[in-house]
């Protein structure tokens, strides 16, 4: 499909993945064409157009400025401002530098991007003290390590769980449909959070294995950026609407949004 100077489009990276094409598929059969940011004449062709994004991080802060894009992300202390009723871990959110002290094992995570590796590490000396995009004061999040007998993917939209999907068992990746337990969950967990999180927002969730406790326990995993999130097997159609909303024009944003959107950041 052809764009429209001036008409709204669906922007995706130049490589295609599963959910791109899913998402493009979808894109077309409502009229809104997807164009591919195969180079910097791509932006000079989109000026004045409203435009959305599906696409990495680093990638979208570069270009938002210059398209108008509001980019809406959760708060990087949101998971760890929870009750843990809701997160069945212990969870702060602290610094690299403050996590290099630690002398016990800890699942260790960026809130948003991948600019070190989410993994349980032995100790903070197992941590990476260099890179490109880390230093003493990147934010990341420090949880006590648990074990999920599922993990589920659903997107949100005012506070309803519109698409979802199951995407791993026993940490292994086995997209699945969605369970009627994770919506609800996902929903008492909305109820709990109220205006906490963006109006549009992909949340993963699941139950927890406990050797010591037979009891189904349901808790959040993460809160991550519906612009950046792979579908598996949720319904594409639905989980675009929820990507047009996290990820459009600032002129369209909502003002209860406005906290949620996502600082700029330098060149990949």
């Amino acid at each position: 499909m052809t764009a429209v100077p001036g008409a709204p489009v669906l922007l995706t990276p130049a490589r295609q993945t599963g959910t791109t094409v899913l998402l493009a598929e979808a894109a077309a059969a409502r009229g809104l064409p997807t164009v591919r940011l195969t180079g910097p004449d791509v932006l000079d062709r989109l000026a004045g157009c409203p435009v959305h994004w599906f696409g990495g991080p680093l990638a979208g802060a570069r270009i938002a400025d210059r398209l108008g894009l509001a980019l809406l992300e959760p708060a990087d202390d949101w998971l760890a401002r929870l009750p843990e009723e809701f997160t069945g871990r212990r969870i702060e959110l602290t610094t690299l530098a403050e996590a290099w002290t630690l002398r016990g094992p800890a699942f260790v995570k960026p809130p948003a991007d991948k600019s070190l590796p989410p993994a349980v590490y032995a100790d903070g000396s197992r941590l990476p003290r260099h890179g490109e995009r880390i230093g003493p004061d990147t934010p990341v999040l420090v949880s006590d390590p648990v074990t999920f007998g599922s993990e589920y993917r659903l997107f949100v939209l005012d506070g309803e769980v519109v698409a979802g999907s199951r995407y791993a068992r026993f940490g292994r990746l086995d997209p699945g449909p969605v369970s009627e337990e994770a919506v609800g969950f996902a929903h008492r967990l909305l109820a709990a959070a109220g205006d906490g999180l963006p109006s549009a927002v992909a949340l993963d969730v699941g139950p927890l294995l406990d050797p010591y406790d037979p009891a189904e326990r349901w808790a959040v995993v993460e809160a991550n950026m519906p612009w950046f999130a792979h579908s598996y097997t949720a319904d594409p159609a639905r989980m675009l609407d929820v990507v047009l909303r996290a990820a459009g024009p600032v002129a369209a944003l909502r003002p209860a949004d406005r906290r949620f959107v996502r600082a700029g950041a330098g060149p990949d």
